[in-house]
């Protein structure tokens, strides 16, 4: 008996010519706009995408920071407690990047994520999120990233130093980590009204979860590494995690190293000050092909954005080295240091655009 070898069905091949067919003709019809375009408006979370976000909520913490509850787009990945993302919006025509802490609960039924920002006096991004985005607009984003997170092994003791914004990604690690049972926060803001979810750290404060102590600037002074240690008797015991401003973490840094606990703190750093000014010049960014008129005062990050160039930055959220650039020929000064970097092209020098100002003329790959 001899058998039979089933033919192939040359239905699929048919259906997918004829599937292909009709997406390259509906390309020449719809060109310059592809059909992916209009799924994207149709659709514009769905899988396959530009990762994407919708703004579902926008919750008021404190007189200038809100939280911002976002669906994100189906390629999401979870992230850790503790890490940021980069969110994109358009401010006034101008697609404009910034990194912010993710202070969600992961356990959220509802799958949305959120981020809390908090307004910077002159800040384009931040005071649009805060005072402008409605529910329904569209943001993009970023996976999410970040090394200011809790180890795998839990430590028994844990203290956390906040200021400001500062509290965001530690919010992120006390809403999913109940199982830490030894947690001191300590957090300076100017009064107790601008203390971001202050009403949740105090109910957390008062069923015994943590041991929260506010210090008030206004009334009480800046925090210093001092007046923590005072407050915190067994700090030598306690694994350490930092965030807030550059000067209050550099000093944290040093009274840590000195006592030998250097490996112990954690720190998450805001935007460098501005130490030193230089004489200024022309930049050019090569990709691009935009130059911009800059002084010698004034950071390349901050020159570019003023004049409608897209820079990539996550510096005012405490994310270093978000805004790094290579210089491809020219100089720029360290506003910290006065010290001039100048580059030739091949060198492959990377500047921080934050805290970089133009010393001459230069460009950079971009």
């Amino acid at each position: 008996m001899t058998a039979t070898v089933p033919r192939p069905s040359p239905a699929r091949p048919a259906l997918s010519a004829l599937r292909d067919r009709a997406l390259r003709l509906a390309e020449l019809v719809t060109t310059p706009v592809l059909p992916a375009d209009y799924l994207d408006m149709v659709n514009p979370l769905r899988a396959g995408t530009d990762l994407r976000g919708r703004v579902e909520a926008v919750q008021h913490e404190t007189r200038d920071a809100a939280t911002l509850v976002i669906r994100p787009g189906a390629d999401w990945q979870p992230h850790v407690p503790g890490q940021w993302i980069r969110i994109g919006v358009d401010v006034d025509g101008v697609r404009m990047w910034r990194a912010y802490s993710l202070t969600s609960d992961l356990t959220r039924a509802d799958g949305c994520i959120s981020i809390t920002v908090k307004a910077i006096p002159g800040g384009k991004v931040s005071n649009h999120l805060v005072r402008r985005v409605r529910p329904g607009t569209l943001v993009h984003l970023d996976q999410a990233t970040g090394e200011f997170v809790l180890p795998d092994a839990r430590p028994e003791k844990v203290l956390f130093v906040t200021a400001g914004s500062g509290i965001t990604p530690v919010m992120g690690m006390l809403r999913n980590h109940p199982e830490l049972d030894d947690v001191v926060l300590v957090h300076s803001a100017p009064t107790p009204d601008d203390v971001v979810f202050g009403a949740e750290l105090r109910a957390l404060a008062a069923t015994g979860r943590i041991r929260l102590v506010e210090q008030h600037t206004d009334t009480a002074g800046l925090l210093d590494p001092a007046g923590v240690a005072a407050l915190v008797p067994d700090l030598a015991e306690r694994a350490t995690w930092a965030c807030g401003p550059v000067a209050m973490l550099d000093a944290l840094q040093e009274h840590w190293d000195a006592a030998g606990l250097g490996e112990r703190l954690v720190t998450e750093r805001f935007r460098p000050a501005v130490a030193a000014t230089g004489e200024g010049g022309t930049v050019s960014f090569t990709r691009t092909g935009a130059t911009v008129e800059a002084d010698g005062a004034t950071p390349i990050l901050d020159a570019a954005e003023e004049a409608g160039v897209l820079m990539p930055s996550g510096c005012r959220m405490g994310i270093c080295y978000g805004c790094v650039l290579p210089l491809r020929e020219g100089a720029v000064r360290d506003l910290r240091t006065g010290e001039v970097t100048t580059a030739a092209p091949g060198d492959g020098v990377i500047v921080q655009t934050c805290v970089s100002a133009a010393a001459g003329a230069c460009s950079l790959d971009h």
